[in-house]
Order: structure tokens, then C-alpha cells, then sequence
């Protein structure tokens, strides 16, 4: 992922936000399956500063693909919004000369996977997702499923390095970001009031 100056974190608690508001990503395999990578959408909770905590179904193909190497990438790419290019233009340009983009925020984790198989470390996995996911609903505990976690296998990531990319306007002059910020404000798309949030958090402007 190519990440710009203007586009990088501000700092490391703003890539930490991200995961923590969404806590669900694409979890890819170096290693290969019948000569592919294996990506698999999962939900995810991070343990620790540098450990994210998951599972799979056994009958995953991505265990085969951890057998032939544990590298492994986790990334979330969330708070979209489309920006079409007659929105790119500043009072008095040609909208036809504007150059439209898309305004998101992306972080991927490169980690090293550790399977977990064994019931109670199983178990504690899914006690931290539980945790993470819904606080305040009251659930059995994991062991008292019994055999059912014979079906899944853990993972835990040791998260070896970090890249992160918030790509609001960094590139653009505060006139054009003006512009931008009053059309995601009237316009409704599913993660347009996130992108307008992070574009005047990151780049305030007059």
C-alpha cells in the first residue's frame, strides 16, 4: 500500500482508532494453496499492543496455507466515500477538469500466526472476541459449549509492522477541501459522515 506524507497517521492512536471501530478485516495468507494466496473476511479483537486475537473453522483452507508459511496479513479498510471529480473543483474551475478519488481509511497489520489448539487457550480467544464485540450481553462461557470448539482452531498474530493510510484531502488546498467537506455534509452515502469527520479532524480549514 502506497502511503503519502499527507496521507500517514498523525500518530500511532489514530491507526489504532481505526481497528477499534472496526474490528473486522481481511485476514491474508503468504503461504499458498494450490498456488494462490487464501484471504479469508474474519472478526478480529486485539489483545494487546502488538497481538490480535481470532478464529477459523477447522475446515478452513487457510490452515494449509499457515503450514507452508505463518506470514500473514490482516487489513481493515473502512470510512469510504466516493468523491466524484465535479466535486474536485474550487469556485470558478472547469468541473469538467476535476479529478474525482476516494477518501478512506485503511490499516494493514504484517503479523506472524500462531495456531491455537488447545480447548482452554481456545476458549480464552473467544472470551477477548466476546469481550470486544459485546461487552454488555451476558454469554455462556466458551468451555461450557463443550465439544463445539472442537470445530475451531485460534490464531494469534504477533504483529511484526504496521502500515496505515488515511487518505482525506492531505493533498489538496483548503478552497478544494471547503468544497468536498459541503458536499459529503449534503449528500447521504453510507460512509460519508465518517470521511467528512476524519477530513476536518485531520486537515481543519477556514
Amino acid at each position: 500500500m502506497l502511503v503519502h506524507p499527507w496521507d500517514a497517521p498523525l500518530d500511532e492512536a489514530e491507526w489504532r482508532a481505526v481497528l477499534d471501530r472496526h474490528p473486522f478485516g481481511v485476514l491474508t495468507s503468504v503461504g499458498l494453496v494450490d498456488g494462490w494466496p487464501v484471504s479469508v473476511p474474519t472478526q478480529f479483537a486485539v489483545a494487546a499492543p502488538d497481538q490480535v486475537l481470532l478464529h477459523l473453522a477447522r475446515p478452513n483452507p487457510f490452515w494449509r496455507a499457515l503450514q507452508a508459511d505463518d506470514r500473514v496479513l490482516l487489513t481493515v479498510a473502512t470510512d469510504w466515500a466516493y468523491i466524484p471529480s465535479n466535486w474536485k473543483v474550487a469556485p470558478g474551475e472547469d468541473p469538467r477538469m476535476g479529478i474525482p478519488t476516494t477518501y478512506y481509511a485503511a490499516v494493514v497489520l504484517a503479523a506472524r500466526a500462531q495456531v491455537i489448539d488447545d480447548p482452554a487457550d481456545k476458549a480464552e480467544v473467544l472470551r477477548s472476541q466476546l469481550a470486544a464485540v459485546q461487552p454488555d450481553v451476558q454469554v455462556a462461557d466458551p468451555v461450557e459449549h463443550g465439544r463445539t470448539l472442537d470445530g475451531i482452531r485460534g490464531l494469534r498474530l504477533a504483529v511484526d509492522h504496521v502500515r496505515a493510510k488515511l487518505k482525506y484531502g492531505g493533498n489538496a488546498d483548503d478552497a478544494h477541501r471547503a468544497v468536498v467537506a459541503a458536499h459529503l455534509a449534503g449528500r447521504d452515502g453510507p460512509g460519508d459522515a465518517a470521511a467528512l469527520a476524519h477530513l476536518r479532524r485531520r486537515h481543519p480549514y477556514e
